[in-house]
């Protein structure tokens, strides 16, 4: 029987591994932050210095001055050289300027409704905040006669005509208007919202070039503010569509909304499924979730009454709605 440990000395053996030889602790993925998203924030929010505006419109004045003095030298030259084919490139001539004035036209139209939203806001805010039943059924007649022209509403103002009677205080009359009106404008835009952002998610997560998430991204964005804008009624053209999308992004990021939280990555799936997928898909989940903000966002700058008696949309409901499921569960 031996007494006490026993040491058995292995010759060539290396010795026990210690902590100097231990290997070195892996960093933590760092967590996605929706880089495409916020550099499509900050592209569209900022504004061209004063400097290069007046460079870029003295450039398209002395374009213009160009293009319309060759014009003019072109016709002039062949109506001596070929009368009859003068003759057909002026009337081509005249048919483009035609065209140009009636996009100008309904640019400046498109400018006009999202003037008339801003104010219909304006004066429903002023309706709640002073409980103007006066105001509140005028706002509501003026609504009214807004979406007089589309059909799909049709329903809606017929019930808000018939039940607007029964509303004796400023905030019951606006919240039938809501609730009658605008509820299913509501789920229509929503729609987009989710279609936009299941969409920024997956190209994000499939497409591995450089760059091409931020122009899917803005794309992306531009499509679903103007649909929006569509939905309730702006209309909005070109320049309308951008001067929305500027206004979105510009409160967005002064508000920091573009910014990855801990409620964002909680909003899908406990944030739990950002652990368990690449750090592409990741990126693809948040910046999906960064263009459902955008897009609730633009549903309050477009919507013509302010999310009284309706619920807000949540964005963290939104994210579930788009993008559960979308690369399988967590």
């Amino acid at each position: 029987m031996t007494r006490g440990p026993v040491l058995i000395d292995l010759e060539g053996d290396a010795p026990p591994p210690g902590p100097d030889t231990a290997p070195p602790v892996p960093e933590a993925t760092p967590a996605p932050e929706g880089r495409a998203m916020q550099a499509v924030a900050v592209l569209a929010a900022r504004r061209p210095s004063r400097l290069a505006r007046w460079f870029w419109s003295i450039l398209l004045m002395l374009l213009g001055v160009a293009l319309s003095v060759a014009a003019w030298d072109f016709v002039m030259g062949l109506l001596a050289r070929a009368p009859v084919l003068g003759w057909a490139v002026t009337g081509l001539l005249v048919v483009l300027g035609v065209l140009m004035l009636a996009i100008a036209l309904r640019e400046l139209a498109a400018f006009s409704r999202l003037k008339r939203i801003d104010r219909i806001q304006a004066e429903a805010e002023t309706a709640l905040s002073e409980q103007d039943l006066g105001k509140a059924r005028q706002l509501v007649a003026r609504l009214v006669a807004f979406y007089a022209g589309r059909e799909d509403t049709r329903w809606g103002r017929d019930r808000l005509a018939e039940y607007s009677a029964d509303q004796f205080d400023a905030t019951g009359l606006l919240g039938l208007a809501e609730s009658e009106l605008l509820a299913p404008l509501d789920q229509a835009a929503l729609r987009e919202v989710e279609a936009a952002a299941r969409q920024v998610a997956t190209v994000t997560a499939i497409v591995p070039l450089a760059l091409a998430d931020v122009v899917a991204a803005l794309t992306a964005n531009i499509r679903m503010i103007r649909r929006v804008a569509e939905i309730y009624g702006g209309r909005s053209g070109t320049l309308g569509s951008w001067r929305l999308t500027r206004a979105v992004m510009t409160h967005l990021v002064a508000t920091g909304a573009v910014a990855i939280g801990d409620d964002l990555i909680g909003s899908v799936a406990g944030g739990s499924v950002l652990s368990k997928l690449s750090r592409r898909f990741g990126e693809g989940i948040v910046n999906g979730a960064l263009t459902a903000r955008v897009g609730v966002a633009a549903i309050e700058v477009c919507r013509p009454l302010p999310f009284n008696s309706v619920r807000r949309p949540s964005v963290t409901g939104l994210v579930k709605r788009a993008l559960t499921g979308l690369f399988g569960q967590g």
